[in-house]
């Protein structure tokens, strides 16, 4: 079975209380007088009971808003705290894609003076050969 709620719990005690000393005030063979001293008796009873009531219940409700500001002001410094971790990871990031892109620049140009160099031999091999062979023939 499900829990008692508190709330419901003291309100269900509150009322029970009421109604059944409204009803042994009216059901018991009384005067007028003693009558309305019971029931202003009961009266001052409920106010007080209910007074009860109220302040526990603001006593609850100041302690929950405390604890509910206590854990938010903790997710909101977590929150700060990573945001700051991933700031920090995507500019180390970027720096290291940088550095990647540089390195491959370099790469790609050092690459390139290779493959220049070797064009400019073949051609000098095959520009040779062909002077060869012209010579020759003459």
């Amino acid at each position: 079975m499900g829990q008692i709620n508190t709330k419901d719990f003291m309100i269900g005690t509150l009322i029970g209380g009421i109604a059944g000393a409204s009803a042994a005030l009216l059901l018991a063979p009384k005067s007028g007088k003693e009558l309305r001293e019971d029931l202003n008796e009961g009266a001052q009873l409920v106010y007080e009971k209910g007074n009860t009531f109220a302040s526990s219940a603001k006593d609850k409700s100041s302690e929950l808003v405390q604890t509910v500001t206590d854990q938010s002001n903790e997710m909101v410094d977590k929150v700060k705290e990573v945001s700051a971790n991933v700031k920090r990871d995507v500019e180390d990031m970027r720096q290291s894609a940088d550095e990647l892109v540089g390195d491959l620049t370099d790469d790609i140009k050092d690459t390139n003076e290779d493959i220049a160099d070797n064009v400019r031999k073949e051609v000098e091999q095959l520009h040779q050969s062909i002077t060869e062979e012209n010579d020759k023939r003459q």
